[in-house]
């Protein structure tokens, strides 16, 4: 295995913060070229971009839910570096509420949004992208889940069902591709010390979510932004279609 990504170009969805900001960070620390994608927030993405090692890199303001801004980026990134050799989709919400304090109205929309961005947005990206990476004879498609696809989320069943199809899909595209020389994994983290999670595990759940890890804590973003670079470097390729659990033994499977 060699970790090192000189004259490669990652693209990071989500880079701007958290788990997507940390996975960047690894990737240019390696050498690569990194580009990373944000929703709206232009001044942290700046931010992580002053953070990032070498030159090269850059930030493009993205909606990945839809399908057509989608298609514009990725055809911009590779217009501009020439190719993607790794695409990292990590963007994605998470939203709870208990099924009695639901009405129908929310039901919906929490549906049509998550679905949209947690997994039809990492489909797309992912058949555009593993277009290119069929042309170059090779590329690397590492998508983030959870272990809320194995166990069940109850306050966030939309949120659980995208996550497992992501899971699944991650492993059809790893059968479908396998051909021309392009992989296709996943990782799934418990939960992760970032600023989308700060106010559950601020609050009453947080002793009890630690508690889940027989280690105390969560994961940091820079231990789930370790396993993205192990499936993303040489020599790992057989490993396509695997799932990676990185939640300190909160959930078990076999």
């Amino acid at each position: 295995m060699e970790i090192n990504f000189t004259e490669k170009v990652v693209l990071v969805t989500g880079g701007s913060r958290g788990i997507g900001a940390a996975i960047a960070e690894k990737f240019a620390e390696a050498g690569a070229v990194v580009i990373i994608s944000f929703k709206n927030n232009k001044k942290a993405a700046k931010n992580v971009l002053a953070h990032l090692e070498g030159e090269g890199h850059n930030a493009v303001k993205c909606d990945i839910s839809d399908p057509s801004l989608s298609e514009e980026m990725i055809e911009r990134v590779v217009d501009e570096y020439g190719k993607i050799d790794i695409l990292v989709n990590n963007a994605g919400i998470y939203e709870e509420k208990s099924f009695q304090e639901s009405d129908y109205s929310y039901w919906l929309e929490a549906w049509e949004k998550t679905i949209g961005l947690n997994l039809l947005g990492a489909a797309n990206l992912s058949f555009l992208a593993g277009k290119h990476m069929i042309k170059s004879g090779e590329g690397k498609i590492i998508n983030i889940t959870s272990r809320g696809a194995f166990r069940g989320e109850p306050d966030a069943p939309a949120y659980g069902a995208s996550k497992a199809a992501l899971n699944s899909f991650s492993q059809s595209m790893a059968k479908a591709l396998a051909p021309y020389n392009v992989q296709s994994y996943a990782v799934a983290p418990g939960f992760v010390e970032t600023d989308m999670t700060e106010e559950i595990l601020d609050g009453p759940q947080g002793d009890l979510i630690r508690g889940e890890s027989p280690m105390n804590r969560v994961a940091k973003p820079e231990e789930v932004a370790n396993a993205v670079i192990m499936l993303a470097a040489s020599g790992n390729e057989f490993m396509t279609g695997t799932i990676i659990d990185v939640n300190g033994a909160s959930y078990l499977r076999s």
